[in-house]
């Protein structure tokens, strides 16, 4: 025994309101998507505003620069990275991954 059939055909209210939240979950796929993409943007810094940025604090940390740059943590640890790769800042202490910087040189 074969049964023939399929979906019924939808009312045009239904068919709206099907087609309403498809249109929904793609404008939320898209936002999602949106914020994946997002590069992580090192603020530009040289020698002279790593000395004026730098010079007051006591201690050169990620969330010590994060807060005083208002900036993500990520951030400021790239920003962090890159400082040290250019010979603006070294490693002096810290453990675990939670390193503290010191300027190597003051003007």
């Amino acid at each position: 025994m074969i049964i023939m059939g399929g979906t019924k055909k939808k009312s045009i209210s239904q068919a709206e309101k099907a087609q309403a939240t498809v249109a929904k979950k793609q404008e939320k796929e898209s936002k999602a998507l949106q914020k994946v993409k997002r590069d992580i943007a090192v603020p530009k810094m040289d020698e002279k505003q790593a000395i004026k940025v730098f010079g007051p604090l006591k201690a050169i940390t990620v969330y010590n620069t994060a807060k005083t740059l208002n900036i993500r943590a990520s951030t400021a640890s790239a920003l962090l990275k890159s400082l040290e790769a250019k010979g603006i800042l070294k490693k002096f202490g810290g453990y675990s991954g939670h390193y503290v910087y010191a300027l190597v040189s003051a003007g």
